[in-house]
């Protein structure tokens, strides 16, 4: 730690940081605009000028960029320095010479990090009377609209796309004083994190093309907790929605997991919620007809289906959450609940829960941190691609010792740019198909399955000759394994990566076998799975949909799962075909709906909250923000009231998710951590519930008026509220639903909620993980 002095006062600092992180960290405003946590340091907008003094005896000192000013022990600056504040105010003005000052249209108002500056630095008036510099906007893609003229040029864009994340399409193009952000020609945006630069732009030069076609101003917003549900690494989100109707997700900061970004799939995949394809109502077949009928109609009628006697099974789903499969699984008794998942993927969910019993796993941060790569049969991009993101930063660890010889701090990008240049550390692929990954690949290996699972296998017994040999390797296979082998095992902490994507077991067993073989105590293993709940469900049990096809039953409960995926065809067909009655819960039409007699319309994930547990066994709660029309519904309701029209369970038994949640956990002692994961429905800060809409929002209950204003709709399962009553803001951050402080009105006020900035949040990142892990005590950020 350093002491340093900002305006007289002196205060403690971490002297591998810059100036301006620091000043931040102490609370001070100081304006910026290029300089990114994630991102680190290059000084191209010189907006977070200050006065640095040589000693105590300078009176004079020097305007310099905090950007790009180490700390120090003895450290003296000033923020408050008449010319420094001065020059910052003239910085923003000659920033907005050419700014189209469109705030009152722009899709960034409200959320701009550009007007918070401009008032934080004191520029109030314009002065600039001449024609201002105007650009041609260009065509991006279905969900990035591009307006240049908003520009400032902070580099932030293609800093981020093409140096962090890794992209090719998108520039910067000069002429004299003319700076263009933007391809070499239109066309849709290629990289698959293209969505981050709507967060990483500043201004409104990139923003949300879906959420601009809607006409709602974002502090009118109501907002929530959320958890994406398009993978299974849990990235954490903020779901917003207007009028009852689902608007657009913004990145969650999570220490461990997602960090500063989301993939494009999570921040774009959930236009489904509005869909006209949407199960509202429920519906009866029968005799080919299809009639829609009420929920006690329907209810009663399917309760006599599921009355004792009848041989009922329920199907459960792994992208349902924990609460629905364990209704589910109560409804139809232990014996007669099959999780929903494949054979191949509920033996690949057997073998990964049991090779966590033993291995270190591996979060998101733990993959950026790590110096050494395998990655064994996965296109991580397409089934993990906020993976695929991390390994990007952690192909730079290995160059970045260089830096670290010659004393260059990592934040200095410029500079640590020029030292790395092109090179990469280790990162070897062995897949069926090229990757987008491979341009920072070490080396690929192409093969079959079972091919790539026996040079996994040849991997491990080259670190550990215990392990099993592998006989017949051709003279390729052999040396590929060595070179892997090698590289692992020179690595101070290597990272071994798997999954279920390609069906084969084998590959998981490899994987866990090279990582048991490394005998580090830092090696880590990242095993991905097919979806949000996969592990949960496969924690509920263990029959997989092939068990279900061989049972025959009078009525099958088939809960948020196309079993069609599941299986072929024509078993499926035969299975739904033997029962008498076919009830689906599910929020979109799909094949297995189209074979039911009976379709409930259930909640989705924007409607209903629900705890899900991601690849690495880490559980966490997922909150709703659109109150559901009746009489769409969480799937576990629809469950509860089968039960009870059945009388397989007394009225009032499940009133709220925490009864439900009470339950599972008493059942299932293994996961009792499953009701620590966010706060209960009962849980208040000040007395009070956290409120969804923002201190700023317009007033729902005002412009949903008509005679009178009716009473604001309750939420029984979480400690929300759907107004602006309330707090605005939680004490715990897994109901942490915006980032917002006095003066910073943007993303960037995330600053605020972390114990540093790149570091934890204040009061520790949401969720739990079920099985133990050791954590390193490093901080990087990424």
């Amino acid at each position: 730690m350093a002491t340093i002095t900002i305006d007289g006062k002196s205060y403690q600092a971490d002297a591998s940081q810059n100036l301006l992180q620091t000043a931040l960290q102490l609370g001070f405003d100081l304006p910026y605009f290029c300089w990114h946590p994630a991102m680190g340091s290059v000084g191209a907008c010189r907006q977070c000028a200050v006065r640095q003094f040589r000693d105590d005896d300078d009176t004079t000192g020097m305007i310099v960029m905090a950007c790009m000013v180490p700390v120090s022990d003895g450290l003296r600056i000033s923020i408050d320095d008449p010319e420094a504040k001065e020059f910052r105010k003239g910085v923003v003005e000659w920033l907005m010479t050419n700014h189209p000052h469109d705030c009152a249209v722009c899709d960034e108002g409200g959320e701009c990090h550009l007007q918070d500056m401009t008032v934080m630095a004191g520029h109030s008036k314009r002065r600039y009377r001449f024609q201002k510099r105007t650009h041609r906007n260009q065509y991006l893609g279905p969900f990035i609209n591009h307006e240049m003229n908003r520009c400032i040029q902070c580099y932030r864009c293609v800093r981020f796309y093409k140096d962090y994340a890794g992209g090719r399409d998108l520039d910067v193009f000069s002429s004299r004083n003319r700076v263009y952000f933007g391809r070499h020609e239109e066309g849709v945006l290629e990289n698959p994190f293209s969505g981050n630069l709507v967060e990483v732009c500043p201004t409104g030069v990139f923003t949300d093309k879906p959420f601009k076609a809607q006409p709602t101003r974002k502090w009118d917003l109501s907002t929530a907790a959320s958890i994406c549900p398009h993978c299974s690494l849990g990235c954490n989100t903020i779901v917003g929605e207007r009028y009852g109707k689902f608007r657009r997700v913004l990145n969650r900061y999570h220490h461990d997991l997602n960090g500063y970004f989301l993939c494009d799939r999570g921040r774009f995949g959930s236009a489904f919620v509005n869909s006209d394809k949407r199960s509202r109502q429920p519906q009866w077949r029968e005799n080919g007809q299809t009639v829609s009928l009420d929920k006690q109609t329907i209810t009663d009628l399917l309760a006599t289906e599921i009355l004792d006697g009848k041989k009922v099974i329920g199907i459960g789903s792994p992208r349902a959450s924990m609460e629905a499969n364990y209704a589910l699984r109560t409804l139809v008794g232990e014996d007669a609940f099959f999780n929903g998942l494949s054979e191949n993927d509920a033996a690949i969910s057997k073998q990964i829960i049991s090779i966590y019993q033993h291995t270190h796993i591996a979060s998101l941060r733990d993959a950026a941190e790590s110096d050494a790569v395998f990655v064994l049969g996965e296109d991580l991009t397409n089934t993990a691609p906020r993976l695929a993101l991390a390994l990007r930063q952690a192909v730079r660890n290995t160059p970045l010792e260089d830096a670290d010889k010659l004393k260059i701090p990592r934040w200095h990008a410029r500079a640590v740019a020029d030292v790395i240049q092109h090179r990469h550390g280790p990162l070897h692929l062995a897949s069926i198909a090229a990757t987008q990954l491979d341009d920072i690949a070490t080396s690929r290996h192409l093969a079959a399955p079972a091919d790539l699972a026996r040079i996994g296998f040849a991997i491990a017994h080259e670190l550990d000759s215990d392990a099993p040999a592998v006989a017949n390797l051709t003279s390729e296979q052999a040396a590929y394994a060595k070179q892997v082998a090698h590289d692992l095992r020179q690595a101070k902490r290597p990272l071994v990566v798997a999954g279920s994507s390609l069906g084969s077991v084998a590959l998981v067993q490899a994987a866990g076998q090279i990582t048991k073989a490394l005998k580090q105590n830092e090696a880590r293993i990242s095993l991905i799975v097919a979806e949000a709940n996969t592990l949960g469900v496969a924690l509920l049990g263990d029959k997989s949909i092939s068990s279900a096809i061989q049972e025959k039953a009078d009525t099958i409960i088939v809960l948020e799962n196309n079993i069609f995926r599941r299986s072929t065809d024509h078993l499926i067909n035969r299975m739904l075909k033997s029962a008498n009655c076919v009830i689906t819960i599910d929020h979109l039409e799909n094949a297995t709906t189209q074979q039911a007699h009976a379709s409930l319309p259930a909640a989705t994930f924007t409607e209903a909250s629900g705890t899900s547990i991601n690849n690495e066994g880490r559980a966490q709660r997922s909150f709703q923000v659109v109150l559901a029309s009746d009489p769409v519904q969480a799937s576990w309701r629809w469950l509860r009231d089968l039960m009870v029209a059945a009388n397989k369970q007394q009225t009032g038994a499940w009133e709220t998710l925490d009864d439900v949640l009470a339950s599972l956990v008493t059942e299932f002692p293994k996961l009792a951590k499953l009701s620590e994961v966010a706060p209960n429905s009962k849980w208040r800060q000040s007395s009070q519930k956290v409120a969804r809409a923002s201190r700023r929002s317009g007033g729902r209950t005002a412009i949903l008026a008509t005679v009178h204003e009716p009473k604001p709709p309750s939420d029984p399962d979480a400690p929300l509220s759907f107004t602006m009553e309330g707090n605005p803001a939680s004490s715990s951050t897994a109901l942490n639903n915006r980032y917002w402080s006095p003066g910073w009105n943007s993303v960037q006020a995330l600053n605020q909620y972390q114990q540093e900035i790149g570091g934890p949040l204040r009061g520790g990142d949401p969720g739990i993980c079920l099985f133990e892990k050791k954590r390193r005590q490093q901080r990087v950020v990424y």
